[in-house]
């Protein structure tokens, strides 16, 4: 007897299949849209099966998010053999495709996640200190002196880049390079204003 393949996923597989769902839910909805309802529905399978993987909508939301955010810094993360300014552009740069390649997941992660669940806020602040700690190492390698100032700095040009991401990146017809010669030259500012 053949049956469907959904019934034959291990509980590993159908997990992933699930955050899968809920992953690409986020490319054109918000993801206080996502619900048990909602993905349960997508999957075929039975609500009491979602609460049994996630306990509940905020554990589903927290696990998609975070299967997003690990997929957006997989995919910029920096090329170490690369000298310190070349890497910055290369990572601005795989940042903005990024952008225009995912509009809708970058745009949930850093928008759409004003959560009441402080664990979501929490994987998303995760990504923005690894964004910063990546940044602040190329400076420091091109002879910045590390200082509480430029770690604050730099942290909050992460804020600055995602604000300037989603205004030009999504929607627009900016070219790439210049968005990334944008971003390259602020955080050049940022550090340069910071006092020695």
């Amino acid at each position: 007897m053949d049956t469907d393949r959904r019934t034959r996923l291990t509980p590993d597989e159908r997990r992933a299949q699930l955050v899968a769902l809920g992953v690409a839910h986020l490319a054109d909805q918000p993801l206080d849209t996502l619900t048990i309802e909602e993905l349960s529905a997508r999957a075929g399978v039975s609500r009491g099966l979602l609460f049994h993987y996630f306990g509940s909508k905020q554990g589903l939301h927290r696990e998609v998010v975070r299967t997003a955010r690990d997929s957006m810094l997989h995919a910029t993360e920096p090329v170490p053999e690369l000298p310190p300014r070349e890497r910055l552009h290369d990572t601005l740069t795989r940042i903005v495709a990024f952008v225009r390649d995912h509009s809708g997941t970058f745009y949930s992660l850093v928008r759409g996640v004003a959560s009441g669940d402080q664990e979501v806020r929490v994987v998303i602040e995760q990504a923005r200190a690894e964004q910063a700690e990546r940044i602040l190492a190329v400076f420091l390698e091109l002879g910045a002196e590390d200082s509480p100032l430029l770690r604050i700095g730099l942290r909050s040009w992460i804020a600055f880049a995602e604000d300037v991401l989603v205004a030009s990146a999504i929607g627009t017809d900016l070219p790439s390079a210049s968005i990334v010669a944008f971003l390259e030259s602020s955080a050049e500012g940022v550090v340069a204003a910071v006092p020695r």
